[in-house]
């Protein structure tokens, strides 16, 4: 099984030091990209406002289909306005995770507050990849407890067989008030 080629945009909006994607491209185990224009064609951009969860019937395009995924790496303080100046930007198809608690030392036990390494492995476990997202969480001192945190959810979701029934799971795991 080849491996499956990863990405993120980085738009350097906080400390590179700091930096889970910046670390991961300095390691070779994804590729940075600063220019919108190198972005590859085909593939998933990890979106946490898109609205639609990355789901069964999605797996395909990275499978299957010769496409990438691709984390879109900024700062949680800038996401709408940073979604927006990327999403006019690439054709790239974008999905969001299913609710998930990080494991990074700045947004411990929040949910859905993740680090671009933590979404990145979180694909990778969701389509079978289990060893590649355990590796990929190597770099990171907290990064086997982001696994170990989220193991129930990531196993259930993992054996959903559609979206709507992934965006169901995700309530017997997390206190979701819908209202908010």
């Amino acid at each position: 099984m080849r491996g499956l080629p990863i990405h993120a945009i980085w738009l350097a909006q906080d400390d590179p030091k700091k930096n889970t994607a910046v670390k991961l491209s300095k390691r070779g185990q994804i590729k940075l990209h600063k220019n919108f224009n190198k972005l590859p064609n085909k593939g998933i951009i990890l979106e946490p406002l898109c609205g639609k969860i990355f789901g069964p019937e999605d797996h395909s395009i990275l499978l299957n289909h010769g496409g990438s995924l691709v984390g879109l790496d900024c700062s949680w303080a800038h996401i709408e306005e940073s979604v927006e100046a990327v999403m006019k930007r690439t054709r790239l198809v974008p999905r969001m995770l299913p609710l998930l608690l990080a494991a990074n030392p700045v947004n411990w036990g929040k949910p859905s507050k993740l680090t671009t390494a933590e979404a990145l492995a979180a694909i990778l476990y969701l389509i079978g990849r289990e060893e590649e997202s355990k590796r990929l969480l190597s770099a990171f001192h907290w990064g086997e407890q982001f696994l170990t945190l989220n193991k129930e959810p990531l196993d259930a979701y993992k054996k959903a067989k559609s979206s709507s029934e992934l965006v169901d799971l995700q309530f017997e795991f997390f206190n979701i008030d819908i209202n908010k």
